[in-house]
């Protein structure tokens, strides 16, 4: 084989190699900050002096950064609430008045101290279950009349289980699940899962959305409930509450890529950011237009899943954490996130469904392309290239052969 030949294709296997390595180090780790995350329940609670009315657990997750620290809390009292304060303070912490912050109606009960250090602040509310009939199979409840809602599920009068029971500090999470007093509910109920990262990573089941360590994630189930008609879908309503800058304005991202969630190239990001600024995020809600009707989904079990336009909403929310840490009148905005899609089946085809959001400080996480994505690329396009490039040289190779005759002239 000709020397041009045998460099060409050592060069092609170097850059192989060297493309493999080069995203593998690049990509794979793209986002090395770490915080050291520890959780704790009911902090500063003396059980004997404040005993807790049964169904209410306040969760206190600390994420330790080099010169800052993340404070999620997540309280079943009322309607469930995820609250995110960001400090510039390393020694931050969480401090309740226990017998007024069981009121409900008592601001200021909770503090993160000293108050001086807080950035940022904002609060994600989960208000309402709505179930509505859908007759005519079309998956929209703007469009249709009040006659074919049923009367919605009011999260703040939901039974709520023994967060001490499902939490895990090893793993950082901690599962919440409730219960209405109906009979719909008599063998199913709500749960939200929440989740605390150190560093960057994706959660092992679809839609494995990409967190870091400045992020949270909530899982949201449904499984079991009885519903009212055989034509039954769900909506589930939000609303958020900020300091100074609520979540006001969804943003799209789309993307080539559906490699960790298949047939979804989109990203929906209700995000916290001045108005009429060109100043960067400040806080988000992030998610994947995907639902799924089976614990452990395959590409069939996926369902579409749209949110409504978000609204100002008058009052605060029905949250005991989110009257106790804002109180007073603070800016509240609104969605809906409606399931499903025309020809989807109805939610008693699997009776279950789930929800990912991520909940995070700054700009939300951007997919990337993988290193084995990279690589299929890269040989994608690097074997047309040694095609053409072994196809010149021998055709140079050919032409700068000396010509040798056949046959000898005659004399």
């Amino acid at each position: 084989m000709p020397a041009e030949i045998l460099y060409t294709i050592h060069f092609y296997v170097l850059f192989l190699l060297l493309t493999v390595r080069f995203s593998s180090s690049f990509i794979g780790n793209g986002d090395n900050y770490r915080r050291n995350v520890s959780l704790e329940l009911n902090p500063g609670l003396n059980s004997l002096l404040t005993p807790l009315p049964p169904g209410v657990g306040l969760l206190h997750v600390r994420a330790l950064g080099k010169n800052n620290t993340l404070h999620y809390l997540l309280c079943s009292q009322g309607a469930p609430a995820l609250l995110l304060v960001h400090t510039s303070s390393i020694s931050s912490k969480v401090v309740v008045d226990w017998p007024a912050f069981l009121v409900q109606n008592t601001t200021g009960s909770l503090k993160v101290t000293p108050e001086s250090s807080v950035l940022y602040s904002n609060a994600l509310v989960f208000t309402r279950l709505w179930e509505y009939d859908d007759v005519n199979d079309t998956a929209d409840p703007e469009h249709l009349p009040p006659s074919s809602f049923f009367q919605p599920y009011e999260l703040q009068n939901f039974t709520w289980g023994d967060l001490n029971k499902t939490l895990d500090p090893m793993a950082n999470t901690a599962l919440l699940c409730g219960r209405d007093a109906s009979e719909s509910f008599s063998n199913g109920s709500l749960c939200l899962k929440f989740s605390a990262f150190d560093v960057e990573g994706r959660d092992q089941g679809w839609p494995s959305l990409l967190h870091n360590a400045n992020s949270s994630q909530l899982r949201v189930g449904l499984d079991g409930v009885a519903p009212r008609s055989n034509r039954s879908r769900f909506s589930l309503e939000l609303q958020a509450v900020g300091d100074t800058q609520p979540m006001s304005r969804v943003d799209f991202l789309r993307s080539i890529d559906d490699e960790y969630t298949p047939s979804i190239f989109k990203v929906s990001q209700w995000v916290s950011s001045p108005v009429n600024s060109t100043s960067p995020v400040l806080g988000y809600a992030q998610w994947k237009p995907v639902a799924y009707r089976r614990p452990s989904p395959v590409f069939e079990d996926a369902t579409p899943c749209r949110h409504s336009t978000p609204v100002p909403v008058a009052q605060l929310p029905p949250s005991g954490l989110v009257l106790a840490y804002f109180g007073g009148e603070r800016q509240t905005t609104g969605l809906n996130m409606t399931f499903s899609i025309t020809g989807d089946p109805f939610y008693n085809t699997t009776n279950y469904l789930s929800w990912t959001v991520l909940v995070g400080l700054g700009s939300p996480p951007v997919d990337s392309f993988s290193p084995l994505v990279l690589v299929i690329m890269a040989v994608g396009l690097g074997t047309p290239m040694l095609i053409i490039l072994l196809g010149g040289v021998c055709v140079c190779v050919r032409k700068n052969r000396p010509q040798t005759q056949v046959y000898e002239p005659i004399n």
